[in-house]
């Protein structure tokens, strides 16, 4: 149950914030096999001047098409991250013409007892997930 936040600077249009979503969503389906319908993301937009993005020594040099992804999720394989990484980096870019060095990934793990999808319950502990 990956809860997705997405953060990009203000301009785009509301297809195009769509399409960005629903390709995260279908890389998720594909790299951690979540099933159809676990879908839990939040889409920020932000002023330019809000995004403070360095390079981290690495020479890149972003663009206002910058895209952070921050999955908050249960515990996941290198090889799964990786995956995620990659095959979404690969359909922003063919896509939505996105450049993969726009793209900028954290990934958070946590544990069952970490989610309560309602009512204050821990479905996850109590049986009902």
């Amino acid at each position: 149950m990956p809860l997705m936040r997405i953060d990009v600077i203000k301009g785009h249009d509301q297809e195009f914030l769509k399409k960005l979503m629903q390709i995260a969503y279908r890389t998720q389906t594909d790299a951690f096999h979540t099933p159809v319908g676990d879908r839990y993301q939040v889409l920020t937009q932000h002023e330019p001047f809000e995004m403070q993005i360095g390079d981290t020594g690495l020479g890149y040099k972003h663009t206002k098409n910058v895209v952070i992804f921050n999955v908050i999720h249960r515990p996941k394989s290198t090889k799964e991250k990786q995956q995620f990484y990659t095959t979404l980096v690969n359909r922003l870019n063919q896509e939505l013409h996105i450049r993969k060095e726009d793209v900028i990934f954290t990934m958070v793990s946590n544990h069952d007892d970490d989610w309560s999808f309602g009512d204050g319950e821990m479905q996850f502990i109590n049986g009902k997930l």
